[in-house]
């Protein structure tokens, strides 16, 4: 199923599958529960992220360019970080510049994000996909003037600041993903695209990924899991690109679409 998660004119939240004809049909149950149809039709409303997460497990540095090209060497273990839930934002909506506490070297990062649909412990990594409830486009946005050198190495507060996880538009179930190993991936940054990849370049696939965030660690059904970003993002180009207040960032993954956020300045 490709699951939307929308907002009604009443205000109310449900979710939704796409039909073949394009028509929704609404759902009962929730990531947690699993989905089933209703066999009724919905309108449609805005477009939320497709999950609420229980928590947002990222990986740093798996991609073999990406690590080429920031001179990292290749690493022995999935480089682990954390974005906070309240770093969430639907599709369309802004990434939000910060200015209170200011960056001006905010990155775009297009990644493949995994959904846990049923909680684990110690998970196998022929188990592992088991686990998956499905996948979504995601951009981890980035402040690399905090998370790097000049802000002291937080990487927390580089990737924590509000509208910094954009996922969506949708949940693909993992039925749909026959290998989420070969999948191509891209961010088009107004109209030029800037990365243009696959996740065949992970150093570690979904299933060691699991299996390694898992080890002694619950995850909770509702965890999101970003899986890293290919070579080509703004800190590395010559010069360095990023954003801008009026710029259009789009994530692209095949066999998912596309997710865009228009990026604004913060008002303080």
């Amino acid at each position: 199923m490709r699951i939307r998660r929308i907002q009604l004119a009443s205000g109310e939240i449900c979710h939704a599958s796409e039909r073949p004809d394009g028509s929704l049909e609404r759902l009962q149950g929730s990531v947690t529960t699993g989905f089933s149809p209703t066999g009724h039709s919905i309108a449609g409303g805005k477009l939320l992220a497709p999950v609420e997460p229980t928590a947002i497990m990222c990986i740093g540095l798996n991609y073999r360019r990406h690590a080429e090209e920031g001179g990292q060497a290749i690493p022995q273990h999935p480089v682990l970080f954390m974005k906070t839930p309240s770093t969430l934002q639907n599709p369309e909506d802004p990434i939000v510049l910060p200015r209170k506490l200011r960056s001006d070297m905010v990155d775009y990062e297009c990644e493949l994000a995994v959904v846990i649909g049923r909680t684990c412990l110690n998970v196998s990594r022929e188990d592992a996909l088991k686990y998956v409830l499905g996948y979504t486009c995601a951009n981890d946005v980035s402040a690399r003037d905090w998370q790097r050198n000049g802000g002291g190495g937080q990487w927390c507060r580089g990737k924590t600041f509000a509208t910094f996880c954009p996922l969506g538009p949708v949940l693909v179930t993992a039925d749909e993903i026959s290998d989420p190993g070969k999948l191509g991936i891209r961010t088009i940054l107004n109209s030029r695209t800037m990365q243009d990849w696959n996740t065949s370049d992970m150093i570690f696939d979904v299933p060691t990924l699991i299996e390694f965030l898992s080890a002694s660690t619950v995850l909770a059904a509702g965890t999101v899991i970003l899986t890293g970003t290919p070579h080509g993002v703004g800190f590395a180009q010559n010069p360095p690109l990023f954003l801008q207040p009026g710029d259009s960032v789009s994530i692209e993954i095949d066999g998912i679409g596309r997710l865009t956020n228009p990026v604004v300045e913060e008002t303080v």
